[in-house]
């Protein structure tokens, strides 16, 4: 997902867009998942200079993403779309509230609580944890560096660092982590009810699309099975005073009021899969070195004074 907070920042990306040629190319590259350069200029009919300078302004603001191949003849450049969705903020952020900001970032391997079931696991970047479909890996001292973790159904809980200023009171958590569904090897059509908490109290569902492994994560190391999950969806839930939302859509009516959340509480963030779900359909989450976004678990988190 691509975040535009503010209209101005925007500007890059809206001047890309406003090309019917540059909107082809990335329907084109939706349709084929990857093309190289000559592939893309051949499929419409325009010259590979014609083709480099869409391909550049569309890289400049992250719409699509450059690889370099070199396991063919020479270092052939292969592109592909770098986002699923794209939200903007059209009401601009008060100078103060940008200010009155705590960002810490949570690796995936750094969960406080679990009750997962096969097929489960965990990978760092280098190799599996222990054994897959066993459980009890998840308490393994090695799972603190896990980069990729997976499970059919139950939860993994984290604790936020809460690590603001005293006297200040939180208005607004913003959460962003890439996850899919988990599927026997892969599936993009296998949905996954995913339920996400605070601090026990339910605060929406999100229905994962599917288990994706159609072409290779950009960030997913070489070792990594060909036929398992490669790529996850970035989403970002965002709890404040006017509810709870996902990627900008209201998923609940749970508000950052509820919590009564200050500098002293204690700020637990699970995800679950629930028994009685109707798409039991697991969940996989991707940290650093994974997936398409090489990020782990990403908290932003709004305050003021109390």
């Amino acid at each position: 997902m691509l975040y535009v907070k503010h209209l101005k920042e925007g500007v890059k990306l809206f001047k890309a867009l406003g090309s019917e040629v540059r909107v082809e190319i990335i329907q084109l590259l939706l349709e084929k998942k990857e093309m190289n350069m000559n592939e893309i200029a051949s499929s419409l009919g325009i010259t590979n200079g014609a083709l480099t300078s869409h391909i550049k302004k569309m890289e400049e603001c992250g719409l699509v993403k450059i690889m370099t191949d070199s396991q063919g003849h020479g270092n052939e450049k292969k592109c592909r779309v770098n986002v699923d969705r794209i939200l903007i903020d059209v009401e601009p952020v008060d100078a103060e509230d940008e200010r009155n900001i705590y960002n810490v970032n949570v690796p995936i391997g750094h969960f406080s609580d679990y009750s997962v079931f096969p097929t489960c696991g965990l990978a760092t970047e280098h190799e599996l944890i222990g054994t897959v479909d066993d459980p009890r890996y998840f308490a393994y001292p090695e799972r603190i560096n896990a980069k990729i973790i997976w499970f059919t159904r139950g939860y993994i809980e984290y604790i936020i660092p809460n690590l603001l200023p005293a006297s200040q009171k939180i208005d607004q958590i913003t959460l962003s982590f890439e996850i899919s569904s988990e599927a026997p090897g892969v599936n993009s059509d296998w949905p996954s009810d995913i339920t996400f908490f605070l601090n026990d109290t339910e605060i929406g569902t999100w229905t994962s699309p599917g288990d994706y492994g159609d072409v290779k994560g950009i960030f997913t190391p070489d070792w990594w099975f060909p036929n398992w999950n490669q790529y996850g969806l970035l989403k970002m839930l965002v709890i404040n005073k006017k509810g709870t939302f996902l990627d900008g859509l209201k998923i609940s009516d749970i508000t950052s009021d509820y919590f009564e959340l200050n500098y002293k509480s204690m700020i637990r963030f699970k995800m679950m899969v629930k028994d009685d779900a109707r798409n039991v359909g697991g969940l996989t989450i991707f940290g650093k070195e994974f997936g398409n976004y090489n990020q782990d678990i990403q908290v932003r988190i709004n305050y003021s004074p109390m």
